[in-house]
């Protein structure tokens, strides 16, 4: 198996789950996509917006299954599963690369996937069949701190392990139920297009001081983020990529005009995923 790219995915609302739109078609081409490309991976490491701690804890459970974590959604939602296997090795291998690097790591035998990970999991593997290892992490950490925690974790993606950083790239949802909701497919405000348009000219550039100053540097962080945990795992993803790693957007689509769904991968092996992915939406 080739090194594995490093991804990043905007997970959505719960209702992803059931009204896939176009991001949920790409993430079911994104599972046999990276299969093709590279072979099915060993395991999963997720980063997700929705399992926050004070420190990082790694959820090593030998099972999981979906975590409702939300209510007034449609009750069909709770009636989704993922049971997927856990990854305990994996725990073990993960807490030696985080210690050598100097990073404090809790182990808990608890499991669970929140939103963040089954959504997206559903899709890509809908299977079930890749062990999951979820990694909280502390919400307060700088950008500059979660790509460090991914920097340790890099060795992982040449040893078969998929690192996915679930959030969103936007993620105000005052703007949403604040008030007079917009339409689902409302055209994408201003404000979101700049954000995301600096995201993307400088993760192609891989311009890390400024990515890493987003909250500083960016057109309307602080708007497309009033608190940015789902913006975070991001910076763990491009972390574990190695040194200064570009990043492919591989999807964008839009909800609301103002909750941006894309998706990139990082590292060396990412323009072979969008070649995969390409062929197949060919194919489709």
């Amino acid at each position: 198996m080739n090194t594995l790219p490093t991804l990043f995915i905007s997970h959505g609302s719960p209702m992803t789950a059931l009204e896939p739109r176009e991001a949920g078609a790409f993430m079911r081409r994104l599972g046999p996509a990276i299969e093709a490309a590279f072979g099915r991976p060993k395991a999963i490491l997720a980063i997700s917006a929705h399992s926050v701690t004070r420190a990082p804890v790694l959820l090593a459970a030998a099972r999981h299954e979906a975590v409702y974590d939300f209510g007034g959604f449609d009750p069909r939602l709770q009636t989704l599963r993922y049971d997927a296997p856990g990854a305990p090795a994996l725990a073990t291998r993960v807490m030696s690369l985080l210690q050598g690097a100097g990073i404090e790591v809790d182990r808990s035998e608890d499991g669970g996937l929140d939103h963040g990970i089954w959504t997206p999991l559903r899709y890509m593997f809908p299977d079930a069949g890749i062990p999951v290892l979820p990694l909280a992490w502390p919400p307060s950490w700088s950008p500059a701190r979660l790509f460090a925690l991914g920097a340790a974790v890099a060795p992982l993606a040449e040893e078969g392990v998929l690192i996915v950083g679930s959030g969103s790239i936007t993620h105000n949802l005052r703007m949403v139920f604040g008030g007079i909701p917009p339409a689902i497919d409302a055209p994408e405000i201003a404000e979101s297009a700049a954000f995301r348009g600096w995201v993307l000219e400088r993760s192609a550039a891989a311009a890390w001081p400024a990515l890493l100053d987003y909250r500083q540097s960016a057109p309307h962080a602080v708007l497309m983020h009033p608190t940015d945990e789902h913006w975070l795992p991001f910076y763990v993803a491009a972390g574990a990529a190695g040194t200064a790693p570009a990043g492919l957007r591989l999807h964008d689509s839009l909800t609301f005009g103002c909750l941006a769904m894309d998706a990139y991968a990082f590292g060396p092996m990412a323009a072979r995923l969008q070649s995969a992915l390409e062929k197949s939406a060919a194919v489709v």
